[in-house]
């Protein structure tokens, strides 16, 4: 419908007639023709102004049909990248996410809105607000928003958490994704959704797939846990990026990633999980690509003493060299937590094939001050990574081997078998003298 100058609110008034007219005899696809219309007249006389007014007018409308609604949304947010400027950008997605709000039937388009509205704030360096903004829309309820788009868009909520340093908010939101999501075959066929079932809509196509999705998932993950120093967490993070088709194809990826399994599999503590990791590690064919590492796993897991001087002179550069790879650097205590791995590698060797040892000697086998050998087998044995006790006058330490309560009570009742024994043993010798002595007297 074209409008000569001047004459916009008077096309405008005959518009809303029609609406008016549409809307009381419930004709559904007359009231959307009516509205998108109103809109389109504003939107190529560049009366954003009007725009916005008319958007607002036209929601508040006494029996508006939601379908009517709906369709001036979406009409609407086709604009948004049209506007001649920042502001009147702003202002038009604030108008549609005021008209959106509280209506169930355009919850996606209120998403999508918030999402570029969260995305302008950050371009202007307000983290803090558009972490705010995003926080607003919980995704997960909605039920016909496509599965990537909902994990795209928590995705992006962790992501600002962590860019404005809340790490609790970033791992409650990060929860509401189960990692086992990824490894949902997407490929097979979708079933047909049954009459009355919610028809769940296409992504947008600037929306990753879920393979990409997955990776970005773990990054972020690895950005959190890193805040913490969890080395382990850190490492299967990237055991699951490991484990992407598209990372493992290219030589050039799965290298760098299996660089950092190596060295934050050496820098998590001794635990039962860290062993098996690090066994599944070992079998890894691709391993044999980068050989320093295939010995280096190779060195903890041989029960032998590690010499710290020699293991950080052979490896220094490729430690050092990991800053300019995939993923950034270890971290700022990464040195010295691989030290005081070694370490505590030492000590359990030690208490493998010791039973006593003088403090003097093991702090030599360290490579350490009595003082520091001292100090490292007691945390080892606070944190019950091995039992041991210590005779300071004496300057021994006794290793012991850590019993369950089923050992301890088996070993109990041996004692009692033994003790039974003897007395009974006992009872035997003195009733045989008491015989011999009878039968000497009455000879």
């Amino acid at each position: 419908m074209e409008v000569k100058n001047g004459n916009l609110e008077a096309a405008i008034d005959q518009l809303l007639n029609v609406e008016k007219q549409m809307r009381f005899a419930g004709d559904v696809a007359g009231t959307k023709k009516a509205v998108t219309d109103i809109l389109q007249l504003c939107f190529e006389a560049k009366d954003w102004k009007s725009l916005n007014e008319q958007i607002v007018n036209l929601s508040k409308k006494r029996g508006q049909l939601k379908q009517a609604v709906t369709a001036m949304v979406q009409q609407a947010m086709q604009y948004i990248d049209e506007t001649p400027d920042l502001e009147t950008r702003i202002e038009l997605i604030k108008t549609l996410n005021s008209v959106s709000a509280g209506k169930i039937y355009v919850e996606i388009e209120r998403a999508r809105l918030i999402k570029k509205l969260a995305k302008i704030k950050e371009e202007q360096g307000l983290i803090a607000e558009a972490a705010d903004i995003m926080q607003e829309v919980a995704v997960e309820t909605f039920g016909a928003m496509a599965k990537t788009e909902k994990i795209a868009f928590i995705l992006e909520q962790v992501r600002l958490c962590l860019d404005r340093q809340d790490y609790v908010r970033a791992q409650i939101l990060s929860r509401k994704i189960s990692p086992r999501v990824f490894d949902i075959d997407s490929s097979k066929d979708k079933k047909k959704p049954k009459e009355g079932d919610k028809v769940v809509e296409e992504p947008p196509a600037d929306i990753p797939s879920l393979l990409e999705l997955k990776r970005i998932y773990y990054e972020l993950m690895i950005r959190y846990y890193f805040h913490n120093n969890d080395y382990l967490e850190i490492c299967r993070c990237y055991k699951a990026i490991y484990e992407i088709p598209s990372i493992r194809e290219n030589p050039s990826q799965w290298i760098p990633v299996l660089r950092k399994i190596c060295w934050y599999l050496i820098l998590a503590p001794h635990d039962p999980m860290q062993s098996s990791l690090l066994n599944s590690t070992l079998e890894d064919k691709n391993l044999s690509e980068i050989p320093k590492f295939r010995l280096l796993l190779k060195q903890l897991v041989t029960m032998e003493v590690i010499q710290w001087t020699s293991l950080w002179s052979s490896y220094k550069d490729e430690f050092e060299n990991e800053k300019n790879m995939l993923g950034g650097s270890l971290g700022d205590k990464a040195a010295e937590d691989l030290k005081l791995r070694i370490i505590e590698h030492n000590i359990l060797v030690v208490s493998r094939y010791y039973s006593r040892i003088t403090l003097k000697r093991l702090a030599e086998l360290l490579c350490l001050t009595v003082q520091e050998a001292e100090k490292h087998l007691s945390e080892m044995v606070v944190s019950k990574a091995l039992v041991a006790k210590i005779d300071r006058p004496m300057g021994i330490v006794c290793f012991q081997i850590a019993k369950d309560s089923n050992e301890i009570l088996n070993s109990w009742a041996v004692n009692l078998e033994k003790l039974l024994d003897l007395v009974e043993k006992s009872c035997h010798q003195i009733h045989k003298e008491t015989m011999v002595h009878k039968a000497a007297l009455k000879v």
